[in-house]
């Protein structure tokens, strides 16, 4: 084992402070990771706040991870000490059920190992520690290979905010003659947009806000519609084949599903606190399909960051300190980001 800091939330009503803990050092199979760039994702504010009602504190938030590699196991082949890795929502699964001999280890039968708040697999008695901390140790069937030409602070978000929308978008085929909507102009939403148009798909982005149309145009959308404006979203129904929902607020779900053209589908992504309240004649008259997609496999996951590296698109970021954690939280509420924290794991010495 070896010590290590970082920043922990240890109640759902307090900040989060600074915090010391043992890592374990690698075996055989493991990749120890120094922690250059992490993400701020929602999901750490949940777990954070305890907001889901499963958090165990201490919590070290943080699944958006990148850096470099410090120390490898033996049986490590894939990656060297200098070289660049990521790590994303999950650390480990049961590697056995159907869903992870399939390459969809998020669907782990027996649930996967999350990044952090999860007891550890590898270490009996112990949890998971997320980035929000100087270094981490993964085995290396879950360490990924982050393309040398990109930006390597704006590749975190890649690693949650980036899969959850690549593998919905792969699995229901966007491409050249498809015409995709998202919905919502977020961490999530700025980067469906952005993979989609990349993969050839005519998008369309549906914001609430006049003022994210330019940005929309900005990121590649071919057209943006404001929401609120029934006559424009009058005009878009029943013509989409794809869209991704990428709000975690509650809203009318009915109106987008009449956006969709016979057989289309919705894959909801964003989380919303409520349960949504859905129609079921939305989908039964015109034999459309509601989906859910929870981010991507390993192997998905690569896919994901070698076609980024190939097209050059990363995650729009606003670089903080680790000690600005808590206002970054109250600001990501607020919606007052474009689109993405991401901290710079170099201030956590100060």
């Amino acid at each position: 084992m070896f010590d290590c800091t970082g920043y922990a939330s240890h109640a759902a009503d307090k900040p989060l402070s600074p915090f010391r803990f043992e890592r374990r050092d690698p075996d055989a199979d493991d990749v120890q990771i120094e922690i250059l760039y992490c993400g701020v994702c929602h999901s750490d504010l949940h777990m954070a706040r305890n907001e889901w009602s499963n958090s165990v504190f201490p919590v070290v938030p943080g699944h958006e991870i990148v850096g470099r590699v410090t120390r490898v196991g033996a049986n490590v082949t894939r990656f060297s000490a200098g070289d660049l890795a990521g790590v994303g929502c999950m650390v480990d699964s049961c590697r056995n059920c159907a869903s992870c001999r399939e390459g969809l280890e998020q669907y782990c039968e027996k649930g996967f190992t999350g990044t952090y708040n999860d007891p550890d697999r590898k270490t009996a008695g112990l949890r998971t520690y997320g980035g929000y901390s100087r270094a981490v140790t993964v085995d290396q069937s879950f360490v990924l290979r982050i393309p040398e030409n990109l930006e390597l602070a704006a590749v975190a978000p890649l690693l949650c905010a980036g899969i959850t929308t690549y593998s919905p978008l792969r699995h229901w085929r966007a491409g050249p003659g498809t015409k995709v909507g998202v919905v919502g102009l977020g961490g999530l939403g700025h980067m469906a947009v952005k993979l989609a148009v990349a993969m050839g798909a005519d998008v369309t982005l549906f914001t609430t806000s006049q003022n994210k149309v330019e940005d929309g145009r900005r990121l590649g959308a071919q057209h943006v519609v404001v929401s609120k404006d029934k006559e424009a979203m009058k005009a878009v129904a029943g013509s989409l084949d794809l869209i991704i929902d990428a709000v975690a607020a509650d809203h009318d779900i009915n109106s987008y599903l009449a956006l969709l053209r016979r057989d289309g589908t919705l894959v909801q992504v964003g989380a919303p606190e409520k349960p949504l309240a859905l129609q079921v004649f939305s989908l039964i008259v015109p034999r459309r399909n509601f989906a859910g997609s929870l981010i991507g496999g390993i192997a998905e996951t690569q896919e994901m960051l070698d076609f980024c590296g190939e097209h050059g698109i990363t995650s729009d970021i606003e670089m903080i300190r680790m000690d600005q954690i808590d206002e970054a939280y109250e600001r990501m509420l607020r919606s007052d980001v474009k689109y993405r924290f991401v901290i710079d794991m170099a201030t956590l010495a100060a």
